[in-house]
């Protein structure tokens, strides 16, 4: 898929059959680089997501001297530089859509000994900085970035970083990571605690690659000056991208499927939670734990939802797969009321206006509020709606089309690579209609 032209046109009815497996999760693959990169040894990788976001980071630690062999089918080998042995890249580097990159190499860049420029396409380079780099500051970091505080953002090298305690005003795991990724260097202790529990990969990853983390209720502290031991890491598939199925599934009469080695990790599950609390018929099975990483299968079957007030001690767990959720409350009896998300208006899009806007247009009455939505669950009709870019808009519509008295067109579908490649393929195959337009 190339440029904004590409569209997805879904017809009505279908349902969702079989056993699949989606990518590998986008959060644990870019740490996995991260990290690897700064280990000592080499780090074997399978399951990699090999979606745009997480090869800019991949690029991003070739550009600065590590060897990285791969991606091949999933699997990459990362010949670790050590924590001292990144080099300074000949030109700026490029990310893409990538708001983890930019966000967790800004805390990452901001110890090492030499300058480094982050970049973004057009929609990166809106997305608040501010959040990272203010703590940032306080231990020491120097940066240069827009007025607005967005990117490009120039990390200065060579300034020496000292630990912090920070108390988080919002939730988030981008910003938590950027500054546990920034203590390794730093002198002494950094500390941090969150208003909510975020996802912990990078906590969970850390420890697999023996570095000391300590970790009391919502706070998490790591003390500068350790090493990374290179490991081996098994990417459970990602269940963010396996939402879209599960809501599929749900609201597709006749549907039954199961997805094959999920990450279920506890600050993750937001999704199943919330489902589960509409009636959604979701098991799980096959429990294990693969390299710090708890994983399950999940079956799905159809049923009929009914509409809640989703608790918002899940906001936290289920930030990513909102979109998703959205059309299942679409397809619910009554009415779904989410608040304390304010967060959805600053992602690859303002998740809030653009579902919003799109339930609309295939008329569902959908109000959006300054941190939420209220949605009342009706029949969708068909149309065409606008994904404003965003691979989690564009996927979020298609798979509404199971329920629609007519066609829905989405519009701007090419960034549904940069985290789901095989997203329209696995979706037909499994019983989605779907014809995938490049013009």
């Amino acid at each position: 898929m190339s440029g904004s032209r590409t569209k997805f046109i879904v017809s009505p009815g279908g349902r969702l059959k079989g056993t699949m497996r989606v990518p590998g999760d986008k959060s644990i693959s870019h740490r996995s680089i991260m990290l690897g990169s700064l280990a000592d040894g080499v780090t074997e990788v399978e399951g990699f997501l090999e979606g745009e976001d997480n090869l800019a980071t991949l690029n991003a630690f070739r550009a600065m001297g590590v060897k990285i062999e791969g991606p091949e089918k999933g699997r990459v080998v990362i010949h670790g530089v050590g924590i001292d042995g990144l080099k300074a890249s000949s030109e700026d580097i490029y990310l893409g859509n990538s708001g983890t990159s930019m966000r967790l190499l800004t805390g990452l860049f901001s110890a090492q000994k030499f300058d480094t420029t982050l970049a973004g396409d057009s929609s990166l380079n809106t997305r608040p900085m501010r959040r990272v780099t203010n703590p940032l500051s306080k231990m020491g970091a120097s940066f240069k970035t827009t007025e607005a505080g967005t990117p490009p953002v120039t990390i200065i090298g060579n300034q020496r970083l000292t630990g912090i305690n920070y108390d988080m005003p919002v939730a988030s795991a981008q910003v938590k990571s950027s500054l546990l990724l920034a203590g390794l260097y730093a002198d002494g202790q950094t500390c941090v605690t969150e208003p909510a529990p975020t996802r912990d990969h990078t906590e969970r990853m850390l420890k697999g690659f023996g570095y000391p983390v300590q970790q009391t209720g919502n706070k998490v502290c790591v003390q500068g000056g350790g090493r990374l031991t290179a490991t081996k890491i098994d990417v459970p598939a990602d269940i963010s991208s396996a939402t879209f199925f599960m809501v599929g599934a749900s609201i597709a009469e006749g549907s039954d499927i199961i997805l094959r080695h999920v990450g279920i990790n506890p600050t993750r599950i937001g999704v199943i939670n919330i489902l589960k609390l509409m009636g959604a018929d979701i098991e799980l099975s096959n429990e294990s734990e693969i390299g710090g990483e708890p994983v399950a299968d999940i079956r799905v079957r159809s049923t009929s939802l009914k509409g809640i007030k989703i608790p918002e001690d899940q906001v936290p767990l289920a930030i990513d797969e909102f979109p998703a959720i959205f059309i299942a409350a679409a397809c619910a009896q009554g009415e779904t009321v989410l608040t304390g998300a304010k967060e959805l208006r600053v992602k690859e899009s303002d998740r809030i206006q653009a579902m919003a806007d799109g339930l609309i247009k295939l008329g569902i009455d959908a109000e959006a509020k300054e941190d939420g939505i209220i949605i009342q669950g009706g029949q969708m009709t068909g149309g065409t709606v606008d994904s404003c870019g965003d691979h989690r808009i564009a996927m979020s519509f298609t798979i509404a089309g199971l329920r629609a008295a007519a066609p829905i067109t989405i519009l701007d579908c090419a960034n549904v690579d940069t985290s789901f490649p095989s997203f329209a393929k696995l979706a037909e195959l499994s019983g989605l209609k779907i014809l995938v337009e490049d013009n």
